[in-house]
């Protein structure tokens, strides 16, 4: 399901809900990948050995990993003012690292719009409340709160 957000009428997409995504696995390879670029190689991300023995049981997504995700799954969410040219990242009000996605995990986004504001003419900004849920888990990984500027 997708959400297009009149220009005209802005408000009435508040509260609406979209998703849920495919489901994506996050294997070690991605985790490694992610944590040569971040430099953070703490061993609860790279050695599974070592993480075997942690409370997790087994090697552990990053935070900042799923996180990132967001970027991925906006596309499948398809929240958009209509004629929408062009989106930016504009940050992030709230985020939560609720429940650890562990190696081989799978997960996927749902999102909500949680407020929308017309910046200046044709720049919107939309406030969404996006929750990443990890598969066969009650508690989802993240709970943010993500900020998109949208422009007409």
């Amino acid at each position: 399901m997708s959400i297009t957000i009149s220009p005209q009428d802005y408000s009435s997409a508040i509260g609406r809900e979209t998703g849920p995504t495919d489901w994506f696995q996050i294997d070690q390879n991605r985790i490694d990948m992610f944590a040569e670029c971040t430099l953070d190689r703490q061993f609860i991300h790279v050695d599974p050995a070592a993480a075997a023995k942690s409370p997790f049981g087994t090697t552990i997504a990053h935070g900042f990993l799923t996180l990132s995700l967001l970027s991925f799954f906006a596309e499948q969410l398809q929240i958009a003012v209509d004629g929408v040219k062009m989106g930016v990242n504009y940050g992030l009000d709230k985020v939560r690292f609720i429940n650890p996605v562990k190696v081989d995990q799978r997960v996927r986004a749902r999102a909500k719009v949680l407020d929308i504001i017309e910046k200046n003419s044709g720049q919107f900004q939309l406030k969404l409340e996006v929750t990443l849920e990890i598969e066969g888990q009650e508690k989802p990984a993240l709970i943010a709160e993500w900020l998109v500027m949208q422009f007409v």
